[in-house]
């Protein structure tokens, strides 16, 4: 018979630098719990200990002995004898994070041995469909991954030394874009690029252009300054999306590309865009319906493999969170915290698309506000920036508003809210600066 995954020597010297330094104690608290431990007379004098520590009493063989006597489970543990060699096990509290970390991990493993013999038994049960049994798995999967990324303290020296290298180099680099540029000269100015560890959320109404702007920004990263980016798309395939981008990028009338009506002149010109496009560093993702787990593993992979610099996703609401959730807002809350904690851990941008309510179109003013993003509440929060989306052109229909496009940055965590005026050219899907589209405007075969 297999020995579960345990280091019992590590259990002890994790309980005897506790009862050495009052501090291990705290510092331990950062990583593990009760139930990490293998060994049940462990668990139970760990929990003791946390008991007299939260009490304010001393956390030492005597006052660990004696509780234990009290409760009446020093038998039990083995005995003083057994509390006393603890502290002999270990001769310094100085790694006591090193050993937590240790027993952390074979906690992990013991868990997983436990889901995968749950999954055995639920995919012998008949009642339970194939996505139920999934989806349960990737649930109790997430819930061991969100655990286990546990960290302690920093001192802040290295972090200032960090942040002022950091500053120097923004420096050096005065009026440039500092983040991911988006390509659009106006917006990177107000937000300096996207940075690692945002997530961005770009909002707006059917039919503005989210998705088109977010291939322009895809298309400008990758294209122009060859920033690998990774585009999630939960509502049109991937043929869909290289199309799109390809038309953008060679600036033809894509719809007289669909319908084949392309004139033989601009062939050429699309021909000698598919060799631009496909050297950039895009990867394409058209999984619908993706869940939170199946993203976080795509996109790791991503970070691994290519060294992503940016990801997007489009659009939020077509997300699948964890079953059994008690309302579609709380469903959008773990999806939109989960992709805050996943650009955090890789330590790049995500931007996500999002679709507003319909309460926008009820007032005589429509452009979009905060509250009108669908359970606004959640995304609002755990969004570094959000930024709207608006056209005229949808509601109007006059000449005079064709083509002409803000964005509206409503929060910015790090920098300042404000409206971006940029032009968008509908037969290309391609949103361009305004002085860039009018000086080339012209220049463009119709």
């Amino acid at each position: 018979m297999n020995v579960q995954p345990q280091a019992l020597e590590a259990e002890q010297a994790v309980l005897g630098s506790m009862l050495i330094s009052k501090e291990a104690v705290s510092k331990v608290l950062q990583w593990i719990s009760s139930e990490h431990f293998y060994k049940e007379a462990h668990a139970k004098i760990f929990s003791t200990m946390i008991v007299l520590f939260n009490e304010n009493e001393p956390v030492d063989t005597i006052s660990v002995t004696d509780r234990l006597k009290k409760n009446k489970e020093l038998k039990a543990v083995g005995g003083a004898y057994y509390i006393t060699g603890l502290v002999e096990s270990v001769p310094t509290a100085a790694n006591v994070e090193s050993y937590a970390k240790i027993v952390l991990e074979k906690a992990v493993l013991r868990r997983l041995i436990y889901l995968a013999h749950d999954m055995s038994k639920e995919a012998y049960d008949d009642r339970q469909t194939v996505d139920d049994i999934l989806d349960s798995a990737e649930q109790s999967i997430f819930t061991i991954t969100q655990n286990r990324l546990k960290g302690g303290f920093k001192h802040i020296e290295p972090i200032l030394h960090e942040s002022f290298e950091q500053l120097d180099a923004i420096s050096s680099k005065a009026g440039s874009v500092i983040g991911v540029p988006s390509g659009l000269i106006d917006l990177d100015a107000m937000t300096a690029g996207f940075h690692p560890g945002d997530l961005v959320i770009i909002a707006g109404r059917p039919a503005m252009g989210k998705t088109s702007l977010a291939l322009s920004i895809a298309r400008n990263a990758a294209v122009d300054h060859k920033e690998s980016v990774g585009f999630f798309s939960l509502e049109m395939g991937d043929h869909q999306i290289a199309m799109r981008l390809l038309c953008a990028e060679s600036k033809v009338d894509s719809h007289l590309v669909r319908t084949g009506n392309l004139p033989k002149s601009q062939w050429k010109n699309l021909s000698i865009h598919v060799g631009t496009l496909a050297e950039a560093p895009i990867y394409l993702d058209d999984s619908p319906a993706i869940t939170v787990l199946e993203l976080r593993a795509k996109a790791r992979r991503l970070k691994a493999e290519h060294d992503v610099k940016m990801i997007i996703v489009d659009y939020l609401q077509l997300m699948q969170g964890p079953k059994g959730v008690e309302s579609r807002q709380q469903e959008i809350s773990i999806i939109t915290r989960s992709l805050k904690s996943l650009a955090k851990d890789l330590k790049i941008p995500i931007v996500a698309l999002s679709q507003l309510s319909r309460a926008v179109e009820n007032r005589s003013d429509r452009r979009p506000q905060l509250s009108d993003l669908r359970e606004s509440g959640a995304i609002e929060q755990d969004a570094d920036v959000v930024m709207f989306l608006y056209r005229q052109w949808v509601y109007s229909r006059e000449d005079q508003d064709r083509g002409k496009a803000q964005i509206i940055i409503s929060k910015q965590r790090n920098g300042p809210t404000g409206t971006v005026n940029v032009t968008f050219i509908d037969r290309f899907a391609r949103f361009e600066n305004m002085s860039v589209y009018e000086t080339e405007e012209a220049e463009v075969p119709f």
